[in-house]
């Protein structure tokens, strides 16, 4: 057996979109010559593993997840030359990347589909899954996008029958289930491997094994596939990683991580709902109940935690009620809202630009068990444009300076590929890079600080973790245990400070302060009476009492 590289554990993951980050040649779209010159300034940061979102050609129907072609690079975002130099210079600084999958499907418009869809005999017929039958229309709870999407078949009168979708009828689902389709992904594995990647993000993990409108393969068969591709990627690079985006029950998270023999990593969806319902109510129960929900994992296993992603906030694990609880504090205005499920906000917006919690949840989650997650221009509080269409209210282009564009592009503002925000508290002319740069106080350094720190507290991303019971109902308390020593991180997340007593204090000795909101007197080795401000949070490193 190949010996794995752990190297996951304690990355400090950042996502962003090439075509939103950075435009170097001045055209009004994000590139890879942009993104290069930009490397400096996020291995400074301290980001350790890049993903990005997919740059492949594209009519962009979804932000390019309806791919045409998965052997090359966009041609508004540079060519597989600057793809290579891109991954050579993030290597010096010691930043891996990983990439989007996305073989759910296809573009419509990919040449495997267009032939496809000529005659039944097409050598491509049979990598998309189709009926001649009308299908059932009444399964709402298969369709992606339940507000724009009625139905998840397709009739095509080219082919005269109809296509599976699950997501935009643009974007025809892939059958999986065939052993060419498999062979083509690993091909296409293989390249970017070949080409420097440490990994993928396998988009839409879920729907790749449903096996819906597919005859004589049950769910068992498509699920070994994701064996399948572990067993590719790490036998082409031994460090390989496969992140799912796989929201689903508790009870269906171990098929995707297997027996440490299938996906690596997955988002911690179940964690980041109840941390808004947690923050929501000011009460730590709510996010205790959330990771005492999360099954055993194998040791090869981790969770991804995020605050914010390229997706809406979504909500569906809670209940209605708790839904609209979360609403109503955060996303009260139906604009806001988006397919009855999730929000389509940034954090600070939603915080009202309360930096004492954003700091909170920030702090939250960097120190929650598995790998933290940042996505671009979280660091400096981006704001959103509810203005925009659908999820593209949050994927703004990045804001450097106080220059025109926000320093993304120097074209004139109306062939940007996305328009700046430009106006009220969250424009680029208040909240940029350069500016928070020079001011030591501001959130991008603090969160430079917040990084450094977790870096130097590798039990967060390996430790075994357990949750510890306090005597206030507002504060978070949890322990990552190392070899040697341990991290207790506390979190208050009401409004009102508070002094507060471990229940197991007992088992652990104080030894220092590592991180927190300000500056707290040193405690005494009991941990019996421990001060928290409003929204409050302290990390101590303690050692556990055998």
């Amino acid at each position: 057996m190949v010996k794995q590289n752990f190297w996951y554990k304690n990355a400090i993951m950042y996502s962003l979109d090439v075509e939103t980050f950075k435009d170097a040649n001045g055209d009004g779209v994000g590139d890879f010559e942009g993104l290069t010159q930009c490397l400096d300034y996020l291995s400074g940061l301290g980001i350790t593993c890049l993903w990005l979102l997919p740059f492949y050609p594209s009519p962009n129907r979804d932000n390019g997840y309806d791919v045409m072609d998965y052997y090359n690079v966009d041609p508004r975002l540079g060519t597989l030359g600057d793809f290579v130099k891109f991954i050579h210079q993030a290597e010096s600084q010691g930043i891996r990347v990983i990439i989007d999958l996305v073989v759910n499907h296809t573009s419509i418009e990919h040449p495997w589909f267009q032939d496809a869809r000529t005659h039944k005999n097409s050598k491509y017929r049979n990598y998309y899954v189709w009926s001649e039958q009308q299908p059932p229309k009444n399964q709402p709870e298969l369709i992606a996008f339940p507000t724009i999407e009625d139905n998840i078949w397709e009739y095509d009168e080219k082919a005269e029958a109809y296509y599976l979708h699950h997501f935009f009828k643009e974007q025809p689902d892939l059958n999986i289930s065939n052993p060419e389709v498999q062979e083509e992904i690993c091909k296409i594995m293989g390249f970017w491997l070949e080409l420097g990647v440490s990994g993928f993000r396998i988009d839409a993990a879920p729907f790749l094994i449903k096996g819906v409108g597919i005859n004589g393969e049950t769910q068992e068969d498509l699920q070994h596939f994701l064996e399948e591709m572990q067993n590719f990627v790490i036998s082409h690079r031994t460090d390989g990683v496969l992140l799912a985006e796989a929201n689903v029950p508790p009870n269906k998270i171990p098929i995707y991580f297997g027996n440490g023999n299938r996906m690596q990593i997955l988002f911690n969806f179940l964690v980041n709902q109840a941390m808004f319902l947690a923050l929501v109510r000011q009460e730590a129960s709510t996010l205790w109940q959330g990771l005492k929900a999360l099954p055993d994992i194998p040791d090869t296993g981790e969770w991804l935690n995020f605050v914010r992603h390229h997706d809406e906030l979504t909500l569906d694990a809670l209940s209605e009620s708790e839904r609209q609880e979360v609403f109503e504090a955060l996303a009260p205005e139906k604009n806001m809202q988006i397919f009855g499920r999730g929000i389509r906000r940034r954090l600070a917006p939603m915080m009202n630009g309360n930096r004492k919690k954003i700091e909170l949840i920030y702090s939250l989650m960097l120190s929650l068990p598995g790998i933290p997650l940042l996505r671009y221009g979280e660091e400096i509080g981006m704001g959103d444009d509810l203005s925009l269409q659908g999820r593209t209210s949050v994927r703004t282009p990045m804001q450097w300076s106080n220059q025109p564009n926000g320093g993304f592009s120097n074209a004139p503002a109306e062939n940007l590929t996305q328009p700046v925000i430009s106006e009220g508290e969250y424009s680029y002319q208040l909240v940029n890079v350069c500016e928070q740069q020079r001011d030591p106080n501001s959130l991008i350094n603090w969160t430079e600080r917040l990084i450094r720190i977790r870096k130097q507290c590798p039990q967060f991303g390996q430790g075994k973790w357990h949750l510890l019971e306090t005597d206030h109902p507002a504060v978070f308390a949890h322990c990552c245990q190392g070899k040697d020593e341990s991290i207790l991180a506390l979190h208050n997340l009401g409004d009102q400070g508070c002094n507060i007593t471990l229940k197991s204090s007992e088992n652990y000795q104080y030894l220092m302060d590592v991180f927190g909101d300000q500056y707290y007197d040193p405690l005494d080795q009991s941990l019996t009476f421990i001060p928290l401000s409003a929204y409050g949070y302290r990390w101590l490193r303690v050692n556990p009492k055998n």
